[in-house]
């Protein structure tokens, strides 16, 4: 496939996965939200709203009810991974004036109010989940509060959200390799939780992943002004050096266990090899990095998902291989963090982990192509 046309690209594979993703097959369910985001963006992209906006749109309309109350929602979970799906409801209050979003809003702002924290100040992933910080979570809500403070608060504080993204990378950083782990349990009671310092053993690509792609959608909202964004940003230059250290150097993509290269079981896996495009581009955008070796291997990287992990199947739908199913920590059966287990999980197709950022790395991709143009 053409490198060249990466929106075509996209929506050649948006367009595969709708022709059996029906209206009425919407969860209230970050993986849902993270793909019909995408949609939505690539509308933006290709100036063609109407087409894409619409149909997320009459997706979310077979949820969200007038009252802005959201069927299958269970606040009384405090799941982080709920609020995720609320990101697009901004946008289509803006775009369809209709109130029941922005009640939906409001609905999502009241579980982030009562959630559950640590004792310094981060949110549980969720109630099952007591005293843990995923890296996962980092992006399920803090994009969306954010951007609830730009557009709905008076005084613009984004302090509670900043120091969450600083404490996560406080907590989970290796000195070694400037990889986060995957997550922390700041009661060091769990049987993954390294008893020293409560991190769980290994570096799983996506989970760094959505800790990327929280930083840089953040940055995005942040005022360009706010002392805050200095911090981020040097966090994202100590994240964008770990990363490039673990690309693997002969296919560009990254590896579900990062870095345990050449080991038994490990494979080169989609989701994270697109959540680290997108982000290396974005850093690139805005200008958070400068090292010619990331523009390289952000490149690299998107053309490689190219070349090795888009197909085309016999009807001419594109499909995007090589994508974790899922990884998560304790619950039942109990998910110990070991090598063995997350190489062991289900390795799939089009799922919407890796296709949402794959669209999303694909339209960052297309603006800095333009932007290196205009920049000749």
């Amino acid at each position: 496939m053409d490198e060249k046309q990466p929106l075509a690209i996209a929506r050649r594979l948006a367009d595969s996965i709708l022709e059996t993703y029906e209206v009425h097959h919407m969860r209230w369910h970050y993986e849902d939200g993270l793909f019909l985001m995408s949609l939505f963006r690539l509308g933006e992209a290709l100036k063609d709203e109407g087409y894409y906006a619409l149909r997320v749109k009459a997706s979310y309309d077979t949820l969200v009810r007038d009252d802005g109350t959201i069927a299958t929602y269970r606040k009384e979970e405090y799941n982080l991974d709920q609020i995720n799906a609320g990101r697009v409801l901004f946008d289509l209050y803006h775009t369809y004036k209709e109130e029941k979003y922005r009640k939906a809003i409001e609905s999502l702002m009241n579980q982030i109010h009562g959630q559950p924290r640590t004792h310094i100040g981060n949110f549980w992933h969720k109630q099952i989940y007591p005293w843990q910080v995923w890296l996962d979570g980092l992006y399920m809500a803090g994009p969306f509060y954010a951007r609830y403070i730009a557009e709905f608060v008076s005084i613009k504080d984004y302090s509670d959200i900043v120091m969450q993204l600083i404490h996560a990378e406080e907590k989970t950083r290796d000195e070694r390799t400037g990889l986060l782990y995957h997550a922390w349990d700041e009661s060091m009671e769990q049987l993954w939780a390294d008893p020293a310092t409560g991190c769980s053993p290994h570096f799983w690509g996506r989970a760094l992943g959505w800790y990327c792609m929280a930083i840089v959608d953040i940055l995005d909202i942040l005022p360009r002004d706010s002392s805050y964004r200095k911090p981020l940003v040097e966090i994202v230059k100590r994240l964008a050096k770990a990363i490039l250290a673990v690309q693997d150097d002969q296919s560009g993509l990254w590896y579900q266990v990062l870095d345990q290269k050449g080991r038994i079981g490990n494979y080169l896996e989609s989701s994270a090899s697109a959540m680290f495009c997108y982000f290396l581009l974005k850093c690139i955008i805005n200008g958070y990095c400068s090292d010619q070796k990331i523009r390289s291997c952000a490149e690299q990287g998107y053309k490689a998902l190219l070349e090795r992990q888009i197909r085309i199947d016999d009807q001419g739908r594109v499909h995007l291989d090589g994508i974790c199913s899922v990884a998560g920590l304790g619950g039942k059966p109990y998910r110990n963090g070991s090598y063995a287990y997350y190489v062991k999980e289900p390795v799939v197709s089009d799922d919407f982990k890796g296709v949402g950022p794959f669209i999303l790395a694909s339209i960052a991709y297309n603006y800095w192509v333009e932007q290196s143009k205009n920049d000749v």
